[in-house]
């Protein structure tokens, strides 16, 4: 069974980009991967983009997209909200019967410096992001059959940090 997943954020030019990227690059036939925002900036952030090449994921299909243009269109099975309530950022709110799990982390774009401070905090959000895709990839099948305990699994997930391993 293929899932279809949403990472959704309010500009949609940096962690749901690196998390959509990424689960398309390690998820095979098991999941699809989207990414959107309820505020789309309309381009992906340079330095999120350089990081995902950087690591030989594919960015062609990638773009800052609105939420409403996936509205209508594919089923979602899981919908992940990645932005930092942390930092008094709202986070979109959807409706609809899906999963939903909070994978809130700070904003790499947010980040003030020169080139190198700013490449170093997009490799730690997609240290991140990959972190904690690992444990989605690695839960139990099993587990998508029993509603509740999935979503205690993603909120579990949601917590992790990058040492972390498992929910």
């Amino acid at each position: 069974m293929t899932r279809n997943v949403l990472f959704l954020c309010t500009g949609n030019s940096a962690r749901s980009v690196l998390a959509e990227a990424t689960l398309r690059a390690w998820g095979g036939g098991g999941f699809n991967a989207f990414s959107a925002g309820s505020q789309p900036t309309g381009q992906i952030n340079p330095f999120a983009l350089a990081q995902l090449q950087a690591e030989g994921m594919p960015i062609d299909v990638l773009r800052s997209k609105s939420w409403d243009e996936l509205a209508d269109g594919a089923q979602m099975d899981l919908v992940i909200t990645v932005c930092d309530s942390a930092a008094a950022e709202s986070c979109p709110v959807v409706f609809g019967d899906f999963i939903r799990s909070h994978w809130g982390q700070p904003d790499p774009a947010a980040v003030d410096g020169n080139d190198a401070d700013k490449a170093a905090a997009f490799a730690q959000a997609h240290m991140l992001v990959k972190s904690r895709l690992r444990a989605l990839l690695d839960l139990p099948e099993h587990l998508w059959a029993d509603r509740p305990a999935l979503q205690r699994a993603l909120d579990g997930i949601g917590q992790l940090q990058p040492a972390d391993s498992s929910p």
